[in-house]
């Protein structure tokens, strides 16, 4: 599949890579594992002296011997001597980019907290030292979300501080995926569309692997998914496993009870059987796994909250392949997949709604795009974007079948919303599949 996107990304690495020809900058790039973090950073040097390290899980001097041959070979420099620790590798690095500016991209930096924990602070030292008479842009890449965070984050950690651009990154927006689509299958149907949003949620590797087997409908993805050797039937262990240790039991099934619906904090203790505070408040602060949504007007501090899994793929896996894992086990592929098309219509009419959101977000139109629930979840409004500043809300129901919106009911559910906003003028809009086509919604 071609390049698509990041723009934005792109122009800020340059703009880095310009700075360092004066001074060493150092840029963060973190995200989680497929998103394109690779590709992007090899992208923005292409024309570039660059050298690209990975670090691997092994010993500092074995690493350290395979960055001595990939630093002679893509930069020309004769490594004299044996290393066996990366600081003083990277201070090398540093002394040669005097003499000419280059960049170095350190993928999975995260991994050397198991390799040798003290080589940050070595890291630190030689930075500190040589970053304002040396050339270099590193830029350094990480995948698991708390340890990047807590490595230059955390205020007593001794890289905090030091990078001068942190990019953190998001998968592809609608105007993307739908670009992707297009190119691909030209003639593709909304719910085309719709399954390839739902399932990738604009993840560049999902993107990229269905695009490029030609899996554009939700039968097709679905057989490249539940198929024999599939890479995605293991990919949500493969991805948090090790990112959430030893209790990780406990947070899968609170992440499997929140991809089947139950989203509020006593649905999940009553079947989880224990106090689940702390294992909700790390999924969402530490892990960035979850996210809290609230309604639409809520109050600051208000309880009337609900919790989603923020990734599409993640929350597919554990509504599909996790909870039916026994039958995943002894092969059982199409048992699952005829689950999945008999629960597709419900599963994905919450990322309809979802593609509509994100839909108003990208028009630019809105201040604020969310949905609105009562206390006793009685009155739901699908949709919620408002202009505070030309004072207009527009107010959405979303059904996947055109037939089941009725516009006099939604009047009448949203008629307590609208006590919060006196003098808004109100637009009420149904929403379907056949609308997926509109690229603005303003």
């Amino acid at each position: 599949m071609q390049f698509y996107d990041r723009v934005g990304e792109l122009r800020l690495l340059a703009e880095a890579t310009e700075r360092s020809r004066t001074r060493s900058q150092m840029t963060i790039l973190f995200g989680r594992r497929r998103i394109g973090k690779t590709v992007l950073a090899l992208k923005s040097v292409e024309g570039e002296p660059f050298v690209y390290l990975f670090v691997g899980r092994k010993s500092e001097p074995l690493l350290c011997q395979e960055f001595v041959a990939e630093i002679e070979n893509h930069l020309g420099i004769r490594v004299l001597g044996e290393f066996r620790q990366f600081s003083k590798l990277l201070e090398l690095l540093m002394s040669e980019s005097k003499n000419r500016p280059f960049t170095v991209i350190l993928d999975e930096f995260q991994d050397f907290q198991r390799i040798n924990p003290g080589v940050f602070s070595d890291i630190q030292n030689c930075w500190d030292r040589n970053r304002d008479s040396s050339r270099m842009h590193l830029i350094i890449s990480g995948s698991a979300h708390s340890l990047m965070k807590r490595i230059f984050e955390g205020q007593k950690e001794p890289l905090f501080g030091r990078a001068d651009e942190r990019i953190h990154l998001q998968p592809f927006p609608l105007s993307v995926l739908r670009q992707i689509i297009t190119d691909h299958a030209p003639y593709h149907r909304p719910e085309d569309l719709l399954a390839f949003y739902t399932i990738t949620g604009g993840v560049a590797k999902y993107a990229e692997l269905f695009a490029d087997r030609g899996c554009l409908t939700l039968e097709s993805i679905l057989d490249e998914i539940f198929r024999e050797h599939s890479l995605l039937i293991d990919e949500g262990k493969n991805l948090l496993i090790e990112e959430l240790g030893k209790e990780y039991l406990t947070y899968f099934t609170i992440l499997s009870l929140i991809a089947s619906a139950k989203t509020s904090r006593p649905e999940i203790e009553s079947i989880l059987e224990k106090d689940a505070g702390g294992y909700l408040e790390r999924l969402e602060k530490e892990y960035s796994i979850i996210s809290v949504v609230k309604p639409v007007g809520a109050k600051p501090g208000g309880k009337l909250i609900r919790y989603r899994i923020s990734d599409h793929f993640l929350n597919f896996w554990f509504r599909f392949i996790y909870k039916y894992r026994s039958a995943i086990e002894i092969g059982n592929y199409a048992y699952v997949k005829d689950i999945v098309i008999r629960d597709f219509d419900t599963y994905s009419g919450r990322y309809l709604e979802s593609y509509f959101r994100d839909q108003l977000i990208e028009s630019g139109a809105w201040s604020e795009v969310g949905s609105w629930w009562d206390r006793k979840n009685t009155r739901e409004l699908d949709i919620i974007a408002i202009n505070h500043t030309e004072k207009i809300i527009l107010i959405g129901d979303v059904k996947l079948n055109p037939a089941n919106i009725n516009i006099n009911q939604l009047q009448h559910r949203a008629t307590r919303f609208l006590q919060m906003y006196p003098g808004f003028s109100v637009e009420y809009r149904g929403m379907s599949v056949e609308t997926m086509r509109e690229k603005r919604i303003e």
